[in-house]
């Protein structure tokens, strides 16, 4: 292991290698509870591909494994080290390199923070859609590598949708360019597709070109309250069923508002079990009457008030308040964070399941979630020191999974895999998935250097 950390300090900078250990054990988790961790030899804090490049070769020369790293704000464990692991972290490569005004696109380093990459473009009348919760403090890298959603994707995809193409580090050190510039092209297996969403464990994404959107309009943002998280789970599917073109629809349970409230000293109203915020960014009279439309309904499917915000500064407090809701939560004790999507025609039945599971097992959840696209946070909170405790939290995070299956849905829509839900993987797309998965994974790493142990085992 010296010989290794001697290697690299030969072809990397200074300040480019951390092997102290009290700055190790800040890169050794992200912020998934409950997952094990390891310690690794060294750090690389790599600032351009050749570092990468550089760092990977010398780890598989000595059989070392990698794990990469971004903003290390990961829930599912994909980030966390590995016993005697190499951790590569992208944080330093945070440039974004080039704003195609045109052509509508951006390249990008993955260590931008999404906030940092929506405003950039924005400054240049243009959208760049995919805006996890945390888009504040995620990377673009962990986003690609996760294909993460957030609070637009009811109207405008995932990240996977505005992929144009990667550059990307394999296991052998090699260099990939995927994907093109152009609108159009289907030269070949879709290999963009295929590394996002893949955790680091196929390749170490290095460059991202990312699709834009010309700028939105002007959003028109509407609460509504609920005295039951399954009228508004009822609510929520006739507002589907109405072709009404939001841009978000999101839920907020009564535990999750009054944890918004605490931590971030809002006044949002705990009277409801429910809080719907949706918003148009249709502009104009067309905004306006989505809005309508779905106060409309909401009434009729037993909303207590439905309040329009009167200017925009009000629509951006509620989504603050979304925003919000995790760190919220985890405010209250210790939090085990689910990311189950259903069916949307089955999110009232989820809404309810999930209430149920709370009762019988004794536990806190806090449910919230993007409603417009069934994918679900319920996140159970719990003290960690008290052994009775954490095991009926970890019932009710299995539970929470179980009935996402029954009902149709999988077990993670944004989070990913990582280690915390390799053995729900098996159970969601069985073994002959599973066996074409490893083939995958054998045909790019066969050594099985990057991020082992994660996603499938």
């Amino acid at each position: 292991m010296n010989d290794l950390v001697e290697r690299l300090r030969q072809v990397l900078p200074p300040e480019a290698l951390v092997t102290d250990q009290d700055r190790i054990q800040s890169y050794r988790y992200d912020r998934a509870m409950f997952c094990p961790a390891g310690e690794p030899i060294a750090v690389v804090l790599a600032r351009e591909t050749a570092h990468v490049v550089a760092a990977v070769k010398i780890a598989a020369d000595a059989g070392v494994p990698v794990v990469p790293q971004g903003a290390r704000s990961g829930l599912s464990g994909a980030a966390n080290a590995i016993e005697g692991c190499l951790v590569i972290s992208l944080e330093k490569m945070d440039k974004i390199l080039e704003i195609e005004t045109v052509d509508r696109y951006v390249v990008t380093q993955p260590g931008v923070f999404n906030a940092v990459l929506s405003r950039a473009v924005a400054e240049q009348g243009l959208f760049y859609p995919p805006d996890p919760s945390s888009w504040e403090f995620c990377s673009i890298g962990g986003n690609l590598s996760t294909n993460s959603g957030g609070l637009c994707c009811v109207k405008y995809g995932v990240t996977t949708d505005y992929v144009l193409g990667l550059e990307v580090v394999l296991a052998d050190g090699q260099v990939l360019r995927t994907g093109r510039r152009t609108v159009k092209g289907v030269a070949g297996y879709d290999l963009t597709k295929l590394i996002v969403g893949s955790e680091g464990t196929l390749g170490i994404i290095t460059e991202a070109t990312l699709a834009l959107r010309p700028e939105a309009a002007r959003p028109r943002t509407m609460a509504a309250l609920f005295d039951s998280g399954r009228t508004a789970g009822e609510a929520i599917v006739e507002i589907i069923r109405s072709g009404v073109s939001l841009s978000l629809l999101e839920i907020m349970d009564r535990t999750t508002i009054m944890a918004v409230n605490s931590y971030k000293r809002m006044d949002l109203p705990t009277e409801a079990a429910a809080m719907l915020i949706a918003q148009s960014d249709a502009g104009g009279e067309a905004g306006a009457a989505d809005v309508a439309t779905v106060a409309k309904l909401c009434r009729q499917y037993g909303a207590i008030e439905c309040i329009e915000a009167d200017d925009p500064a009000e629509g951006e407090l509620l989504l603050e308040a979304r925003r919000a809701a995790l760190v919220a939560l985890d405010q209250l004790g210790t939090t085990m964070i689910d990311d189950v999507c259903v069916p949307r025609s089955r999110l009232a039945d989820f809404i309810s399941a999930v209430e149920q599971i709370s009762l019988d097992l004794d536990i806190t959840i806090g449910v919230l979630g993007h409603a417009g696209d069934g994918n679900m946070h319920p996140t159970v909170v719990f003290d960690a020191e008290d052994p009775d405790q954490a095991a009926r939290a970890q019932a009710a995070f299995d539970k929470v999974m179980e009935v996402g299956l029954e009902l149709g849905g999988t077990i993670t829509g944004e989070h990913g895999i990582g280690m915390l839900k390799r053995d729900w993987l098996v159970e969601e797309i069985g073994p002959v998935a599973v066996s074409v998965h490893r083939a995958i994974k054998a045909a790019l790493d066969p050594k099985n250097v990057l991020n082992p142990g994660k996603v499938v085992s």
